[in-house]
């Protein structure tokens, strides 16, 4: 079960243990009933937002507009985007493991992109970046990507189909349809 909460309160329990109140939803009372007293694993993070269906369209719109400009298919414009300020970890792996890695990684769509920086400081191994497709972006991070995108399509001069205000309102609505 995953779902949203708010520290209501914290203490310290007779062991010097932490005792944590969560102020969650009544969505899943039941779930939590049957998990009273038991041992469970627990990872607390700062809430954010997952991106709406609508800002997704309207990446892939500035993309196709972006696309149609240059001559080149929307998916190459989505994926320099995600390569310039997308998400991605630096990792150093073994040289006979790159293609499989790369196979594996850039299987899982269209933003999943493996790119071989150089040498690793560790003797047969490669330093890649493993950037990771916007589905996994959380609002923050979608932003920066639709921003960017929409400062290249104005830098080009073209006028979006999409007016300030939808791009505002796909915006606002990030995390309600997720």
């Amino acid at each position: 079960m995953e779902t949203t909460a708010t520290i209501s309160s914290m203490a310290r329990g007779m062991g010097g243990e932490l005792l944590v109140t969560l102020a969650l939803t009544p969505n899943h009372i039941e779930e939590i009933k049957k998990l009273e007293h038991e041992n469970l694993t627990v990872k607390i993070d700062k809430h954010r937002n997952k991106r709406s269906k609508d800002a997704n369209s309207l990446l892939w719109a500035i993309c196709r507009e972006i696309g149609a400009v240059l001559h080149i298919p929307d998916r190459e414009v989505y994926r320099k985007a995600i390569k310039d300020v997308g998400v991605y970890h630096q990792v150093p792996i073994p040289d006979e493991r790159v293609d499989a890695l790369r196979r594996h990684w850039e299987g899982q769509g269209i933003g999943w992109i493996l790119e071989i920086e150089d040498k690793s400081k560790i003797p047969g191994y490669q330093r890649v970046r493993l950037y990771f497709g916007s589905s996994t972006y959380d609002s923050k991070e979608m932003s920066a990507l639709l921003d960017y995108l929409i400062d290249d399509a104005e830098q080009m001069g073209l006028t979006l189909r999409a007016s300030k205000a939808e791009i505002e309102e796909a915006k606002r609505r990030w995390g309600e349809d997720a």
